[in-house]
């Protein structure tokens, strides 16, 4: 899995197919379903832009199984919540809120003490130098804020406030789970969308970056489950 640590790793320069999904939300069904459309299309390397567990029925075996493929995770906030929050510090104020918690006390038992402490030691961002001398970045939110998410109408002024002055060439995301490609000035966004949680259903989504040393191209899909 990823390191156990906020500080962004810096693996060799990619060279190979990268596979990355987001927003798993403890889906095994759809996880095991996407990993096997990557695997189809020869993708080894598998990245997760964060929200693994919570909202599923199987969030242990969704752990287990983003560790048996090598997966490179990026901690999204319900990944953080799941590790650091204690439930009896939560005030439900209806029948709605009162399931929500249950749910997550439900999922923090399934998981246990020590997958708590691994999900909070993911880094909340990966940076991964490319074949091209370019820089992807991976992260659930954005530049500003790995927990605000990039949403797909924002205008170019509010994008480029939440890019920053990052020196990173693509921008892998999520937490909208809708996914969506958009390129401003020399930054190309792509928002995975959601691989466990998609809002049309049970399709999850995924996205191929194909680095290259001419420059990498990328392809976004979905598989149903």
């Amino acid at each position: 899995m990823s390191p156990s640590t906020d500080k962004p790793s810096r693996p060799a320069p990619a060279s190979e197919p990268m596979g990355f999904i987001s927003d798993v939300h403890g889906n095994l069904p759809a996880l095991d379903a996407v990993l096997e459309e990557l695997k189809r299309r020869e993708v080894r390397d598998i990245f997760v832009a964060g929200d693994l567990l919570l909202g599923g029925v199987e969030p242990l075996q969704v752990w287990r199984k983003l560790q048996s493929v090598g997966a490179h995770c990026v901690c999204g906030p319900s990944d953080l919540a799941l590790a650091r929050v204690d439930p009896r510090a939560l005030k439900p104020q209806d029948d709605t809120e009162r399931e929500k918690v249950r749910a997550f006390v439900e999922t923090q038992r399934a998981l246990g003490e020590l997958v708590q402490k691994q999900l909070g030691q993911l880094p909340r961002q990966l940076r991964v130098p490319m074949i091209d001398g370019s820089e992807l970045l991976l992260v659930h939110g954005s530049q500003r804020d790995p927990f605000e998410p990039i949403d797909h109408d924002l205008t170019d002024e509010e994008l480029r406030a939440m890019l920053e002055d990052d020196p990173a060439d693509v921008v892998i995301c999520g937490g909208t789970h809708v996914p969506y490609a958009r390129r401003l000035d020399d930054v190309q966004i792509i928002n995975v969308g959601s691989a466990g949680a998609a809002p049309e259903g049970r399709f999850a989504h995924y996205a191929i970056v194909y680095p290259s040393a001419s420059g990498s191209h990328f392809d976004q899909g979905y598989v149903e489950y």
